[in-house]
C-alpha cells in the first residue's frame, strides 16, 4: 500500500519502485549485520557444518568461557583425579569476584558439584574461580589447563585468560574464541551427560534455598528439544550463545556471537534450529552387529575364514531432498594370523556418501576362534586345504 501511494504522488512508479527496493535491500543488509557478528550450525554427531558465517572470527565469548571450565573439570572427574563430592573452601579472592555470582563468602565450603552447577546455571563468576583454585592451585594454572585443552581440540581461534569471561581489566587480555571453536567445544561437552543434566536446569535453589539460581538460557523454555549449554554477555562483545537441541534422532549445536540484544540472539538461534531440523534427516547407515559380507581369511584359526560384524552404529545427517547414495567398502587384510578374540578388530568399513568418505566403522569378530592344532597348521603349510 505504501509503495502504491508513493508511485501515484510522484507519477514515476518505476523509479520509486527501484528506490524502494534498494532501500529495502539496504535495510535488510543492515538488519542482518546488526543481528550477529558470527554464527554456526553444526550437526553434533558427525561435526558436519550445516551453515555459518564468519565462523573463524575471533570474539570474546564472555561467560561462555565457563563451558571450558566445565570440560576441564569433567575430564578430571573421568580420570578419577577429582570427585564431584570433593569439598571446596571458598578463598578470599573467589569471594571478591564481581559480576554474575552466587555471593560466596570466604571460608564457606561446598561440594564441587554444587559449585559447577552454580557456574553453569547462574553463571557464577565466584564459583568458577573457587573451582579453578581448588583443582589447579590458582586461577592462572587452571587457565593453562584450559588453553592446553583448547589446543588438543584444535580450537585454533581460542585463547583463554580468565575462568569467568568478565571484561578484561587494564593491562589484561580478553578471552577469545570463534563460532567454529565453540561448536567443537560443545561437541566435546556432549560426551559428558552431566553437562546436559546441569545446563538444562531452568532454576535451582542454592545454599539451602536462600538463593535461587535462574538459567540465563531462555531457549530452554522457548523451544522444545533445547537441553543445554550457555549464554554470555558484556557490553563490548554483545549477546552470545552456545546451545544444543535434539529431535527425531538429530542433535544440532547453534552458536551465535555478537548480537545487540538477547532476544535478537535467541530469535536467530530458534530460526537456525528450526531450519536445520526441518531440512535434515538422520540416515541409519550401519547397525552394530550387522554382518559384513566379505570373508576374512584366518591363517592359523580353527576355521579358515570368518565374516566380521560392524563394531558400532553409524548414522549420518543428510538433507531431505538429497538423492545421493551410500557406499560401504570393507577394508581388511589378506589374512590374519593367530587366534581371534571375540570383539577383535579385523578391518574397517569405509562409508561414503556421493563418493565422498563420511566415516568408518571397525569390523570386529563376533566370536572367539582358537588356533588350529599343530597338525592342522602343518598340513595347511604344505598346501592341503584343511
Amino acid at each position: 500500500m505504501l509503495l502504491f501511494c508513493v508511485g501515484i504522488a510522484d507519477a514515476k512508479p518505476p523509479k520509486k519502485v527501484r528506490r524502494y527496493q534498494k532501500d529495502s535491500q539496504a535495510e535488510a543488509s543492515l538488519k542482518k549485520e546488526e543481528s550477529y557478528k558470527s554464527y554456526i550450525v553444526m550437526e553434533a554427531m558427525s561435526g558436519k557444518i550445516i551453515e555459518g558465517e564468519n565462523i573463524h572470527l575471533k570474539r570474546s565469548p564472555a561467560s561462555i568461557v565457563k563451558l571450558m571450565v566445565a570440560l576441564v573439570v569433567m575430564e578430571k572427574v573421568a580420570k578419577g583425579e577429582v570427585k564431584l563430592t570433593d569439598r571446596i573452601t571458598v578463598s578470599r579472592e573467589a569471594s571478591k569476584i564481581g559480576g554474575s555470582q552466587v555471593y560466596l563468602k570466604e571460608g564457606e565450603v561446598f561440594p564441587l558439584e554444587e559449585l559447577i552447577k552454580a557456574t553453569l546455571i547462574a553463571s557464577g563468576n565466584d564459583a568458577a574461580y573457587a573451582i579453578a583454585e581448588h583443582i589447579a592451585g590458582s586461577k592462572d594454572e587452571f587457565v593453562k589447563l584450559m588453553n592446553e585443552k583448547a589446543k588438543s581440540l584444535n580450537m585454533a581461534d581460542s585463547e583463554f585468560h580468565s575462568v569467568h569471561g568478565l571484561p578484561p581489566s587494564k593491562g589484561q587480555e580478553a578471552d577469545l574464541s570463534s563460532s567454529s571453536d565453540l561448536a567443537m567445544l560443545g561437541r566435546e561437552l556432549l560426551k559428558y551427560p552431566k553437562i546436559i543434566e546441569w545446563t538444562s536446569i531452568k532454576s535451582e535453589p542454592f545454599r539451602g534455598g536462600k538463593f535461587i539460581m535462574n538459567n540465563h538460557n531462555k531457549l530452554l523454555t522457548r523451544m522444545g528439544g533445547t537441553d543445554g549449554f550457555k549464554t554470555g554477555y558484556y557490553s563490548e562483545t554483545g549477546f552470545n550463545l552456545v546451545a544444543t537441541a535434539q529431535k527425531n534422532g538429530l542433535r544440532f549445536i547453534v552458536v551465535v556471537l555478537g548480537s545487540p540484544k538477547a532476544k535478537v540472539r535467541d530469535d536467530m538461534a530458534v530460526e537456525k534450529f528450526k531450519k536445520a531440523f526441518g531440512q535434515y534427516k538422520m540416515l541409519n547407515v550401519v547397525k552394530q552387529g550387522e554382518v559384513i559380507d566379505k570373508d576374512v581369511i584366518l591363517d592359523d584359526g580353527k576355521y579358515r575364514k570368518i565374516k566380521g560384524v560392524a563394531g558400532s552404529n553409524f548414522q549420518y545427517p543428510v538433507p531431505n531432498d538429497k538423492k545421493g547414495t551410500v557406499q560401504k567398502e570393507a577394508s581388511i587384510p589378506s589374512s590374519i594370523k593367530g587366534e581371534i578374540r571375540e570383539g577383535q578388530k579385523l578391518g574397517e568399513l569405509i562409508i561414503k556418501f556421493d563418493n565422498e568418505q563420511i566415516g568408518k566403522v571397525d569390523i570386529v569378530s563376533p566370536v572367539y576362534i582358537p588356533k588350529a592344532n599343530l597338525f592342522t597348521r602343518l598340513i595347511r603349510k604344505i598346501g592341503l586345504n584343511i
